[in-house]
């Protein structure tokens, strides 16, 4: 896990990133939680790959309250609200790439707005993973 050990470390930057870890979930969990971040997991294997899939996965993976509207201003908004009382938050995104696919746009959109929570200065530090893989995607580099 050392990729993910230098993001929960501090040693590599929050941000969006390839990483090509085949740990099980529930130990990439512990060991995101053990380092005192928060953790959520979408699995677009199993049918985040529509927008409203991924939408509705990411509210549920990150406990978004009840009135989270499942589009991509709520998405947004309820980003900027998460990591209360942790050193950070993680998301790992498996499967990425069946949205990546089936949805070339609501996949761009996504990226964007999960950036641009990446890159606020508000909050804690969150970082997403996108394992597995799937289409090149510019600007994303490999964390290990």
């Amino acid at each position: 896990m050392s990729g993910l050990a230098a993001v929960l470390a501090g040693h590599e930057p929050p941000g969006i990133h390839l990483w090509h870890g085949a740990f099980d979930v529930a130990d990439v969990r512990h060991s995101v939680e053990h380092a005192g971040w928060g953790f959520g997991w979408v699995d677009g294997w199993t049918g985040a790959d529509t927008k409203p899939a991924f939408l509705a996965a990411v509210g549920e993976a990150l406990d978004f309250p009840d009135h989270y509207g499942q589009n991509f201003d709520a998405l947004a908004d309820c980003l900027h609200d998460i990591g209360s009382g942790r050193d950070g938050v993680v998301l790992l995104w498996d499967g990425w790439s069946t949205l990546a696919r089936a949805d070339e746009k609501a996949f761009s959109i996504a990226l964007s707005v999960l950036g641009s929570r990446v890159n606020d200065e508000r909050g804690v530090p969150f970082s997403v993973l996108l394992r597995g893989e799937g289409p090149v995607v510019p600007g994303v580099t490999s964390l290990d």
